[in-house]
Formats: structure tokens, sequence, C-alpha cells
């Protein structure tokens, strides 16, 4: 879920900054929404690569078996994940709704893989 959440991001900040959706979501004017959009792209860039690390992480685990390697990947995926929200939360309390939805779901997936490994 994570992985997904942050690939919808990614498709609001990389592909549809200037749109009505995108704009509505992040609280943006169209002219702040074209004065932003090539920061707006390249951000939506690094929510692409977190996704990708937790969907790669899990194809490791899953096809090849290399628990360690694919958990690692996870781990780090989701963790900067967690950081990234709490970054958002404690640098602008008025974010606290998106904080809670970009932090909680790879918060959630490090606690149930960590119990996981630990079984």
């Amino acid at each position: 879920m994570a992985a997904a959440i942050h690939l919808y991001i990614f498709v609001l900040e990389a592909l549809a900054w200037t749109g009505a959706k995108a704009r509505a979501t992040f609280g943006t004017t169209p002219e702040q929404a074209r004065e932003t959009r090539s920061m707006a792209f390249n951000q939506g860039f690094y929510n692409l690569f977190l996704a990708v690390e937790i969907a790669a992480g899990v194809v490791v685990v899953l096809a090849a078996g290399a628990t360690a390697v694919g958990a690692t990947l996870v781990f780090v995926g989701a963790g900067s994940m967690v950081a990234a929200g709490l970054v958002l939360l404690l640098s602008d309390r008025s974010r606290t709704r998106p904080a809670l939805i970009q932090l909680t779901p790879p918060l959630l997936g490090i606690a149930l893989l960590a119990a996981g490994l630990a079984l």
C-alpha cells in the first residue's frame, strides 16, 4: 500500500502537477503550480524511487528468495517514507493529515516485516 500511495503521489507531482486534481490535493493555485512545476517534477521522482525500492524488495523476496536483500530494500524504502512524513509533520502542522497518510502505511509495513522476520 505504501508503494501504491507513493506511485500515486509521483503521478500527481511529476505528471499532473498543474491539473485540477493535483492542485486541489496540494492546495496550490494555477499560478503556484506553474511556478513550482519543475520542483514538483523532481520531487515526484523521489516518490517514484521510494515506491520502486519497496516493489523491488518484495520481488526479490518472493521471486528470488533473497530475504536479506529484499527486506533491506523494503526497510530502506519504507523507512525513507516514514522519515519524509515526519519531516512534513514537524515542518508544517497544517499538513498533519497528508503526513499521516504518507507515513502510516510504511510504518505498519516496517512493523509487520520486522515481526515476520522475527518469527
